[in-house]
């Protein structure tokens, strides 16, 4: 049965508009979990436009479930995963002037600099998945270098036009979750996932966990975040 792991970046993101101290996202999180979200991810960027490291480190002394750090592959970055110790990082591709993560990272194109980021984390104990697009080469890159999982990137078929398009990008998917279940990679995804698309990929099997946010933290600002997670929990795993 799939997991559903809640990100709380855009509560950050209402925080930060006016830089005071509400919402929190750590006890967006504590709502999260009481409701059903197996666990938390969150997402340090360097510029930290949403999420702040006092909220990693409230996070990771106060949740009951598992936290997931998102980041960059950078030095600095790995020096805080290596203070908090999370559960597990998922590594992203960073661009500052991006709204949101726009792609996959190209772990074939940069599997040296990526293997002794994933090597330093690993060493600490930490879970190490990546980022990527649903192609068959990144899937097999990420195996090549030591992470333990992926996290497949799900926003083209979220951004689909027509239900052709979306057919021809849930097959990508499938055949890398195959293709990622064949090499012994937890396979997870995420990326636009919202209340009418999400069933259509839990019911092709093989995801261990769904990371969504941005369509739970909008749903929330009506129904209250208890409630958007657990008819997130129920359309993921009643796939």
């Amino acid at each position: 049965m799939a997991k559903l792991g809640v990100n709380v970046d855009h509560v950050a993101t209402v925080r930060q508009a006016r830089g005071g101290s509400e919402p929190d996202p750590v006890t967006a999180a504590a709502f999260a979990e009481l409701a059903g979200a197996d666990s938390i991810t969150v997402h340090l960027r360097e510029d930290r436009r949403h999420i702040q490291d006092r909220d990693v480190h409230l996070l990771r002394r106060t949740l009951q479930t598992r936290l997931n750090l998102e980041m960059a592959a950078t030095e600095e970055m790995t020096r805080i995963a290596l203070e908090v110790l999370p559960d597990s990082v998922c590594l992203v591709p960073e661009r500052r002037e991006e709204l949101t993560t726009e792609g996959g990272l190209d772990v074939a194109r940069h599997e040296e600099a990526l293997r002794k980021t994933i090597a330093q984390l690993r060493e600490g104990g930490i879970q190490v998945s990546l980022f990527v697009d649903p192609e068959l080469s990144q899937v097999q890159a990420s195996r090549r270098i030591g992470a333990d999982a992926i996290e497949i990137h799900t926003g083209t078929y979220c951004e689909a036009r027509s239900a052709a398009a979306q057919r021809t990008e849930l097959k990508k998917i499938e055949e890398c979750i195959r293709e990622g279940a064949r090499l012994g990679l937890i396979i997870n995804a995420g990326h636009g996932l919202n209340y009418l698309n999400v069933q259509a990929v839990a019911a092709l099997g093989g995801i261990e966990e769904f990371n969504i946010g941005h369509s739970i933290v909008s749903r929330a600002l009506f129904v209250g975040m208890e409630r958007a997670v657990r008819d997130m929990v129920m359309l993921v795993r009643g796939a």
